[in-house]
């Protein structure tokens, strides 16, 4: 893949800049009808040469100063332009000389005007580097604030996947220890199902998000663990609308409304429960993902809700404020529904 910047960014603006800059010394005298004065042509071409030399040093001494950690004040700056400007006066004198002999008039009358044209011409110029500095600077900072942001999101990310796999695990080998006394064949069944599941979880969480495939995969693994324990209490349908395999979800964040659908679905009641996983895509483009089982919406004094907080926020954090999640009861069926967005 190549990840070459744009040409735009690629570009040595400075360079641009300094010629053209400079570069409109002569043109301007080539359009105010200068060449037809013996030599001047070239006292402006030998001034352009002259400022593009002395400026390109000045800020190379910048750009060190710069480097070493220390800062620039006003003062040195306005130092720097009297300076300039007066070596650029004595140079151009010297240009005059050489190519137009005849334009140099006699006494030193000349010399405050120089002196001021090329003081303002180089006060123009260290204003205009200053503030392609800050410029800079403040790109350079939004940037440096954007990755923090996202490095603080991605631990954050990090810190919440590490609790839901704990929490998964945990209820996992509660119904293992549950089923080992009743049946060993089927323990050793469901640990090995246990170890897909948790090869899963594992590979899953070097990643924001996963397809909706293998989130759905994980919970068919997950519900042949509990069908093993359960029996006909247990009842499962899945309907997967066309198209949406490739869907992102933050990874074990069906599994967890699966659990909490079989803990307070099917365990809590004596003749347990469906669970019914849908997914569709709305005619505004967001994908529903819905997980319902009969039952109420009661409080559990026992529960500690790690899983759906949880999950809220790694929505929220992987997809975006619009990413949902939310938890209803209607006609005896409770139903946790997950919205995406779009992009999803």
């Amino acid at each position: 893949m190549n990840h070459q910047r744009p040409l735009i960014a690629r570009l040595n603006w400075y360079w641009i800049f300094q010629l053209t800059g400079w570069g409109f010394l002569p043109l301007f005298a080539a359009t105010t009808g200068a060449t037809s004065m013996p030599g001047l042509i070239w006292v402006m071409w030998w001034g352009a040469g002259t400022g593009i030399v002395i400026s390109n040093w000045w800020h190379h001494l910048l750009k060190r100063r710069l480097g070493s950690g220390r800062r620039i004040s006003w003062t040195m700056l306005l130092c720097g332009v009297l300076a300039l400007g007066t070596i650029h006066t004595f140079v151009q004198y010297l240009g005059f000389l050489m190519f137009a002999a005849s334009m140099v008039t006699k006494g030193f009358g000349w010399v405050p005007g120089a002196l001021l044209a090329w003081w303002a011409t180089y006060l123009v110029w260290n204003i205009f580097y200053m503030a392609v500095l800050s410029l800079r600077r403040a790109n350079r900072a939004e940037a440096e604030s954007l990755r923090l942001e996202v490095a603080a999101k991605d631990a954050e990310l990090r810190a919440l996947q590490a609790q839901v796999n704990p929490h998964f695990f945990f209820n996992s080998m509660n119904s293992v220890r549950a089923l080992i006394y009743e049946d060993q064949n089927a323990a050793a069944q469901m640990i090995d199902q246990l170890a897909s599941v948790m090869r899963y979880a594992l590979q899953s969480g070097h990643h924001d998000t996963v397809p909706l495939s293998a989130e759905i995969e994980a919970v068919q693994a997950y519900l042949a663990i509990e069908k093993i324990r359960f029996e006909e209490r247990l009842q499962v349908s899945v309907d997967i609308g066309i198209g949406l395999e490739q869907v992102r979800i933050p990874p074990m964040s069906l599994q967890t409304l699966v659990e909490n659908a079989v803990k307070y679905g099917v365990e809590a009641s004596p003749t347990g429960s469906e669970i019914r996983i849908r997914a569709r895509r709305r005619d505004d483009g967001a994908v529903h993902i819905e997980i319902a089982n009969l039952g109420a919406i009661v409080p559990f004094a026992n529960s500690t809700k790690v899983g759906l907080v949880n999950t809220r926020k790694r929505l929220a954090l992987a997809l975006g404020a619009k990413a949902q999640l939310d938890l209803s009861e209607n006609s005896g069926w409770v139903r946790a529904t997950l919205t995406l967005p779009e992009a999803a």
